[in-house]
């Protein structure tokens, strides 16, 4: 049986999870922020959550209606599909989000789309109260601009948690994003990748899974597994599949950090990953490396000086880089911050820079291709 589902990510790495599902040969239906809908079946549902690395959590989409109204809220709600999905004895709680309309009281929107749920089941199984003790069929709303959709999660702990990162330092990247920084920056087995300051290790972690197509979702547990209409042997076969078709490569990676908490702490993760064999990890000042004798690129996350540091610290850290950084020419850059002014004390105008979120963070990707070398720095 094929129905839609929805794929939500980080604002800005919409692209490459279309991309992703493409790749998946499942057919786009439409793309907003935060969110891509495809055509899928209940075999979509394992291999999205196996091996969508860009997505937050994959849902099917019971329905969408029109709803300025309560009324036509509970109208719209108990004219969808239920007992498609759930069964008399599951467990069917509801939360969501309204943005943009007139159904602004989450709690009220929450009560009416569970009492018209229960509306719905009961004309099907004949029961007036529901006992719940069953598979959990988590129900989310979206109601954007009076539109509202009904999806039930099929993930479970949000996709993001892939299993490996149990520790992580004041202020981990989500992998999700460090996944995507590490995707913009091209990795490939004839150049270095290092990430010089590298926390508990999760971009570099990231990047090794990616260049060897190991899938971020193959070694947790997923909601669906549970669904009777899924079940956990779907979910073991997209594991074999992804495990099938994982490559063993020469890619190179070095992650550092100055703090050796971090380091030991990117020690564990990397295990933890089984992407060890790939990663050397070394406790070393971001302001002394230096290039060994061959092509490489620098992916790095430092301080915000929001949660880590103050914010005069992050700015002498950047201009100390900014000046270290151009020792590596021709090795290109890529830093990600959320400081607006990352340039201005970098010393030297981005190549490209783009806008992402960590979390509800907002961040910049700044892209240095060439380093820079020859241009003119910024005037202060």
């Amino acid at each position: 049986m094929k129905f839609p589902l929805v794929a939500t990510c980080l604002f800005g790495l919409e692209h490459l999870l279309g991309e992703e599902i493409d790749a998946l040969g499942y057919e786009r239906i439409s793309t907003i922020d935060g969110r891509v809908t495809f055509l899928g079946d209940e075999e979509a549902v394992a291999l999205s959550n196996v091996f969508l690395r860009y997505a937050e959590r994959v849902y099917i989409k019971v329905g969408s209606f029109h709803a300025e109204t309560f009324d036509q809220l509970f109208e719209g709600t108990k004219a969808l599909p239920w007992s498609d999905f759930i069964g008399k004895t599951d467990a069917f709680p509801v939360k969501g989000h309204s943005i943009k309309s007139g159904l602004t009281s989450i709690p009220d929107c929450q009560s009416i789309i569970k009492k018209a749920v229960v509306t719905s089941l009961s004309k099907v199984y004949g029961l007036t109260v529901f006992p719940e003790e069953g598979v959990k069929y988590q129900i989310e709303f979206f109601i954007l601009n009076d539109e509202a959709t009904l999806m039930i999660d099929t993930s479970g702990v949000p996709l993001h948690k892939r299993g490996y990162r149990r520790e992580s330092n004041g202020a981990p990247i989500r992998e999700t994003l460090a996944a995507a920084i590490a995707a913009t920056a091209r990795p490939r087995e004839d150049v270095l990748f290092w990430d010089p300051m590298c926390g508990s290790g999760t971009i570099a972690v990231e990047a090794a899974m990616l260049v060897n197509k190991i899938a971020p979702g193959k070694r947790r547990s997923f909601a669906a597994e549970q669904f009777p209409f899924i079940g956990k042997a779907r979910f073991d076969e997209a594991r074999e599949e992804a495990i099938a078709g994982e490559l063993s490569t020469k890619f190179d990676v070095y992650a550092s950090d100055i703090d050796p908490e971090a380091v030991a702490l990117t020690i564990q993760n990397a295990k933890n990953a089984g992407v060890n064999r790939w990663i050397r990890v070394m406790q070393m000042d971001a302001r002394k490396i230096g290039a060994p004798g061959r092509r490489g690129t620098v992916v790095t996350n430092p301080p915000y000086g929001e949660r880590l540091g103050t914010v005069a610290e992050a700015e002498k850290l950047y201009r100390d880089i900014g000046r270290h950084f151009r020792e590596l020419a021709p090795w290109q850059i890529y830093v990600i911050t959320s400081h607006e002014q990352f340039e201005k004390f970098y010393g030297r105008r981005a190549d490209k820079v783009r806008k992402l979120y960590n979390g509800m963070i907002p961040c910049y990707l700044y892209q240095y291709f060439k380093n820079n070398f020859d241009a003119k720095p910024i005037k202060k």
